[in-house]
């Protein structure tokens, strides 16, 4: 039975992992993607537009809009090696064509945010969330109208 995951990453990284065909989770952990499966559905959520690791930099480039949607492909977890010793795991997703939707034009019929301290819960990297939020989710992010103005800095 398939399951629908809501991961968090930068709308940069989600570009970057939507032009190659995959998804990496909590800065290249393996063990999150272990919980994905072939035929699984993923919506990414990006806070910001790009990664920061600096607190002082955030809240200027704030997104808080799903930047994609796609299923998991078959086969497991892989490392890339991109430099400088960094090397992530990576799972191949097929990405499906939709536009970001802000979080706050959904926020009142998800699940997901109803729950108290459900912006806490999204620093896991990696959620499972319900049937019913993934289908609410794509369908804005399927019948949304192409804008720049969204990821525009």
């Amino acid at each position: 039975m398939s399951r629908n995951w809501l991961v968090v990453a930068s709308a940069e990284h989600v570009e970057i992992g939507r032009e190659g065909g995959f998804i990496q989770v909590g800065h290249g952990k393996a063990t999150p993607l272990r919980r994905l499966q072939p035929g699984d559905r993923v919506v990414c959520y990006s806070p910001n537009r790009y990664y920061s690791p600096s607190h002082a930099s955030r809240g200027r480039d704030r997104l808080q809009a799903f930047t994609a949607v796609g299923t998991v492909k078959a086969g497991k977890p892989y490392q890339a090696d991109m430099g400088f010793g960094f090397r992530p795991f990576r799972r191949e997703v097929s990405w499906h064509e939709a536009e970001p939707v802000a979080i706050q034009q959904l926020q009142d019929r998800l699940t997901l945010t109803q729950e108290a301290n459900w912006g806490y819960r999204l620093r896991q990297g990696l959620v499972e969330i319900s049937n019913g939020d993934v289908a609410i989710i794509a369908e804005a992010m399927f019948t949304a109208v192409p804008t720049t103005q969204l990821m525009a800095a």
